[in-house]
């Protein structure tokens, strides 16, 4: 894929460079990639669409979320999803942030005061899911694409200790074979092919349910397709599609977590276990909601 910068795409586009530079700030051109301080642009990228403010009347989970994010709004679902998805999605591959710590780093960008020893990975991978989960939320209405997904995995290890090893490559597929919980994943020669076949099945279907996304879910990470990353960017994935086809997202928090690999482990024999846990993962969001009175699909 042949990339543009900022300034080639203002050209093509008929705007300001600043403004480019704005839209791919905000998560709102599919498939950019920040490369030190440079935005490098897809040559056949679409120029947003001018955002329109919606009616009180047409206000779903996504809607609210856009309008929030634009607004900064604080102690809203916008704010306590940025902060829960981040926390929990990090927490379960092994960050030693705690819940506060979290917050603070959302609310004040700093890490508090604290005693214990912090790895500085955890705190850079902090900041990036919650660039993340505005990614998640801006492409909502996008198609799944290879492009976004790489992009997710981009942003999320971009500046931390993975990204200076040279046989580790950021927003893009894994160079080494390796495996998850003792389990083989796909092989680096087949990644490529695989993930594209899985994303035109996927993109195929015409009224995409809960299940479907699940099933997309054990599929992505059974591919494994990058060196470091794959659950996060793989439940990332599952938030997007929620909120593009307007079904209540998903949190796995540490109770959840160990239903959560036994239900990836047994999902080609019993697809219950997952689909249980993931609508356990659904409740706690859905509890959210109806603190925040916001409607959606029971």
């Amino acid at each position: 894929m042949k990339y543009l910068t900022s300034s080639e795409i203002a050209v093509k586009w008929n705007v300001s460079e600043r403004s480019v530079r704005n839209y791919c700030n905000n998560g709102r051109v599919i498939g950019a990639i920040l490369h030190g301080k440079t935005w490098l642009i897809p040559e056949n990228a679409e120029k947003p669409k001018r955002q329109i403010r919606h009616s009180l009347g047409n206000r779903n989970l996504l809607r609210i979320l856009m309008d929030e994010k634009e607004t900064q709004v604080t102690g809203g679902i916008y704010h306590k999803l940025q902060i829960e998805m981040t926390y929990n999605s990090n927490h379960i591959e092994g960050s030693k942030l705690t819940h506060d710590q979290t917050r603070y780093i959302y609310e004040t960008k700093t890490i508090g005061i604290s005693e214990e020893s912090i790895n500085v990975d955890d705190i850079i991978e902090t900041l990036n899911h919650f660039r993340c989960v505005d990614l998640a939320i801006e492409s909502a209405n996008y198609k799944l694409t290879e492009s976004l997904i790489k992009q997710f995995h981009f942003i999320l290890k971009s500046g931390t200790s993975d990204s200076r090893k040279p046989w580790f490559k950021i927003g893009d597929y894994k160079i080494i074979n390796n495996e998850v919980g003792g389990a083989d994943t796909c092989p680096v020669s087949e990644v490529k092919q695989r993930l594209a076949e899985l994303l035109k099945k996927y993109n195929s279907k015409t009224n995409v349910t809960i299940d479907d996304i699940i099933e997309f879910h054990y599929e992505f990470e059974k591919i494994h397709p990058f060196q470091d990353g794959n659950g996060r960017v793989g439940r990332l994935i599952m938030f997007k599609e929620c909120l593009k086809h307007n079904i209540v997202p998903m949190i796995i928090n540490e109770e959840l977590k160990l239903f959560y690999y036994r239900g990836l482990k047994e999902y080609k024999y019993e697809k219950g276990y997952l689909l249980d846990t993931c609508l356990c993962a659904q409740d706690i969001v859905k509890s959210y909601l109806d603190y925040f009175k916001i409607p959606y699909n029971k």
